[in-house]
């Protein structure tokens, strides 16, 4: 299982690794589908973009459960999730998150409950600096 929260010079990784990680799976002759996502910093006026946690262990832990939970739900094989820290600009990469299930339909819900889990449950913080200022925007922005 490859979920973790990481400073964005710390390590690096493409939305292949998580595939390839996936496709290491003991049951992967059990799958049929892996469904893939990448989010990244989009705004012309966004010069760069701070976005932290107050505790990188914690948050962590947190999407380790939330990932678990959501294999169950949706009885889908693996779920990998790489969720950068650290500052950015547009076009740079945020989150990576890859789901191996069986079938595309659950394989496909399970991805988008856990893009949304994420983007309200977990306690980030960005920080968006542009010509007009800084604009905070907390979990769930």
């Amino acid at each position: 299982m490859l979920v973790k929260i990481v400073e964005r010079d710390e390590e690096q990784y493409k939305i292949n690794d998580l595939v390839g990680e996936l496709k290491k799976n003991s049951i992967i002759d059990e799958s049929g589908a892996i469904f893939t996502f990448e989010g990244f910093v989009r705004g012309r006026e966004v010069k760069h973009m701070i976005l932290t946690t107050p505790n990188r262990e914690e948050t962590e832990r947190k999407l380790i459960k939330m990932v678990r939970d959501i294999e169950e739900k949706y009885d889908v094989h693996e779920i990998s999730a790489v969720h950068y820290i650290g500052k950015f600009y547009t076009g740079d990469t945020l989150f990576l998150l890859g789901v191996l299930g069986s079938h595309r339909e659950e394989t496909l819900e399970a991805m988008k409950e856990t893009i949304e889990k994420i983007k309200y449950e977990l306690d980030f913080k960005k920080e968006e600096v542009s010509d007009n200022g800084t604009r905070i925007i907390l979990a769930g922005g």
